[in-house]
């Protein structure tokens, strides 16, 4: 028997998010975000579920080919550009739209032997000082891409820091607005916060990436909650084994847990090498048999440990959600001190995936 720790990805969730999506932004067209191997959720498995959103957008040149050679002909952004002027040829013949931040790639571009002209993302760096070019430089690079023979359409681009945050996008649209000014161009600047709660950054183009999976990008559920927004993975794993504590006996390395009671505890069969966190503290939210209570002690690398108090009647092979629609990535995250993003990125390559269609 296989160990029984899973992943399921129900893809009629995700059908479902990128609808709710669609509905938000009506007047835009969406650039489904796929990237680290589509949050965790395996692109392979879960693209095609995917495939009436208007475009993909990711950083691996090597999943940008898995989607052409998939079958997908529409347009695909490579959010970080290329890495290497090497990678130039590549993506003129998986016909990739690149964005463009650095003056390096400016010249790889210039020098380049096409067989016709990429599309291009003109990255501005909105205030987050990561990558993009300074607003004040906006113009003039828009004129150099527009004298080269390799370029073909441009678009502007963007990203907001605070978009889950009070601070909001205020500044970052000062940035965008300066850089903007005297360039009729379509505009990208819209990630998940920004397509939920600030409906004039979405423009043409939004960028969706955690609400397509079902997470808040606040980090607290109750954001989108009356959203319509469905969880795409569960965590799922089942009890092993059974304890009995008595008063003053503890549970795990570290011995973070004492009991001060007689209590039933179950191990379940699913630990920080399968992706759940560590730092996840006593109490941390899980459901066994449907019925919720709480982690108790370290998670070691392999099982974890609950409180079986509310649930009397499980016991060995009773089903147990780590995450999913009934306790929330977003919860166990939070708990944790972390977000639903890691979490979903963390899921280790042996933990099997269940694909509900």
């Amino acid at each position: 028997m296989t160990r029984p720790v899973t992943a399921e990805l129900d893809l009629a969730a995700l059908r479902n998010n990128l609808q709710v999506v669609r509905r938000v932004a009506a007047k835009s067209r969406v650039w489904s975000v796929v990237k680290a191997d589509a949050y965790g959720h395996s692109l392979a498995h879960v693209w095609q579920a995917m495939s009436a959103t208007d475009g993909f957008a990711l950083l691996e040149l090597e999943k940008a080919i898995l989607l052409r050679d998939g079958g997908w002909k529409g347009p695909v952004l490579m959010l970080e550009g290329f890495f290497s002027a090497d990678e130039l040829p590549l993506f003129d013949q998986y016909r990739l739209t690149t964005s463009v931040h650095s003056n390096w790639q400016l010249k790889a571009l210039a020098q380049a032997r096409l067989r016709a002209p990429l599309d291009i993302y003109l990255k501005i760096n909105s205030g987050m000082n990561r990558l993009g070019f300074p607003p004040g430089q906006a113009a003039a690079v828009y004129q150099q891409l527009r004298g080269m023979a390799n370029v073909g359409q441009i678009t502007l681009m963007a990203h907001f820091a605070d978009a889950d945050q009070p601070e909001g996008i205020s500044d970052a649209l000062v940035n965008i607005e300066q850089a903007a000014r005297g360039l009729d161009l379509p505009r990208s600047l819209a990630n998940s916060a920004a397509t939920l709660w600030h409906p004039q950054t979405r423009h043409q183009w939004v960028r969706p990436g955690i609400i397509l999976y079902g997470a808040s990008p606040g980090g607290d559920w109750q954001d989108i909650a009356g959203s319509g927004l469905q969880p795409v993975m569960s965590l799922r794993s089942e009890i092993i084994g059974i304890q009995n504590l008595k008063p003053g006996d503890r549970v795990g390395y570290g011995s973070r847990f004492q009991a001060d009671r007689e209590m039933r505890i179950g191990i379940v069969a699913a630990g920080y090498a399968d992706g759940y966190p560590r730092t996840a503290p006593d109490g941390t939210p899980v459901a066994v048999a449907g019925v919720t209570t709480g982690t108790v002690g370290m998670i070691s690398m392999d099982m974890l440990a609950v409180d079986l108090t509310p649930c009397p009647q499980a016991g060995i092979g009773s089903p147990v959600e780590l995450w999913g629609p009934q306790i929330k990535i977003d919860t166990v995250a939070r708990a944790a001190g972390t977000i639903g993003y890691e979490l979903m990125c963390a899921r280790a390559p042996r933990v099997a995936l269940v694909i509900k269609h």
